[in-house]
């Protein structure tokens, strides 16, 4: 063989090697940038739906489960706070009391009671001034508050007061009730939070968290 015919050959092969060990780099380098446009798990889940087991909740009892990354309260109201609700004088006392604001996923919460089943309160726990969370403070009258206290949620950082179905008093920092998410009952033990029954509202929004 001669002299020439050995350089080709090894030409041939160093421009073969260079170019498997080339396209394996950009293959390796591809493969994690195409997994970096796949979301997240903890994208994916902050804007799953989220199911809620109510059926040890007892009345007055409250639980919060975490939907896109935010607080969702579930409240399983007493008969006696619901009675408080429908009060000639907490209603002249509430900025917004038949919910004309946006600030719920439809007509079907549209009411004193913003619910589905006037028991149980689905609501976001975000002040709709500054994003505090509210506290929950079912007691009536107690000191910290005063006497007309009928019970409802109290923001610590500003002062902003709502009733037991977020409903935000007249003169308080915050400018609009809580809001109510898309949720419904999947079952007599299962609230669903985040979609509707016809899997809708996934993408809703209220005018203010």
């Amino acid at each position: 063989m001669t002299e020439g015919a050995v350089d080709k050959r090894r030409r041939r092969f160093l421009i073969t090697a260079v170019t498997v060990v080339g396209g394996g780099g950009i293959a390796a380098l591809a493969i994690p940038f195409i997994r970096s446009l796949e979301p997240s798990a903890a994208v994916t889940a902050a804007g799953a739906p989220v199911d809620v087991d109510i059926n040890r909740l007892e009345p007055g009892a409250m639980i919060t489960v975490t939907w896109r990354g935010r607080p969702v309260w579930v409240l399983h109201r007493t008969a006696e706070q619901l009675k408080v609700l429908q009060d000639p004088g907490l209603v002249a006392r509430l900025k917004d009391p038949e919910s004309r604001q946006p600030q719920q996923f439809g007509a079907a919460v549209v009411s004193w009671y913003r619910s589905l089943n006037p028991q149980y309160l689905v609501i976001v726990g975000i002040c709709t001034h500054l994003g505090c969370v509210p506290d929950y403070r079912p007691d009536i009258a107690p000191t910290d508050l005063g006497a007309a206290w009928p019970g409802g949620f109290y923001c610590p950082c500003h002062g902003s007061r709502y009733d037991l179905s977020g409903r935000v008093f007249k003169n308080m920092p915050a400018p609009l009730n809580l809001p109510v998410p898309p949720y419904f009952f999947d079952n007599d033990s299962i609230v669903r939070v985040g979609e509707l029954s016809n899997k809708s509202d996934q993408n809703w929004a209220p005018q203010t968290w």
